[in-house]
C-alpha cells in the first residue's frame, strides 16, 4: 500500500530528519522524495510504501500529526488512491 505524505510550515533545521526517523521507526519505506523552500516556508511531499510498516494507518497518521505539532508543522498522510482521485477531478 502507498501514500503520500505533505509536510508544510516555516523551515528550520531537523525536519526531514524527524518525519524520515518517524518512518523508519515504524518499517516504512520512503520510494520518493521532494522538498523546497519557498522563501521561508518548507514543503515536502513523500511516496511511501506501507506495506511493511508496524503500525496500522491510524496510528502512523497520529504520530505524524503529533510529530507536526511538536515542530509548528502540518503533517498529512493519505492513501495513494484517495490522493489520486482528488487530483483528477
Amino acid at each position: 500500500m502507498k501514500s503520500i505524505i505533505t509536510v508544510l510550515g516555516k523551515d528550520k533545521t531537523g525536519i526531514i530528519a524527524s518525519i524520515s526517523s518517524v518512518l523508519a521507526e515504524s518499517n516504512v519505506n520512503i520510494l520518493d522524495i521532494s522538498q523546497t523552500i519557498l522563501q521561508e516556508y518548507f514543503t515536502m511531499i513523500m511516496l511511501v510504501d506501507l506495506s511493511k510498516s508496524t503500525k496500522n494507518f491510524n496510528e502512523l497518521k497520529d504520530i505524524l500529526a503529533s510529530k507536526g505539532k511538536d515542530m509548528g508543522l502540518s503533517v498529512k498522510i493519505q492513501h495513494e488512491d484517495i490522493f489520486n482521485s482528488m487530483h483528477n477531478i
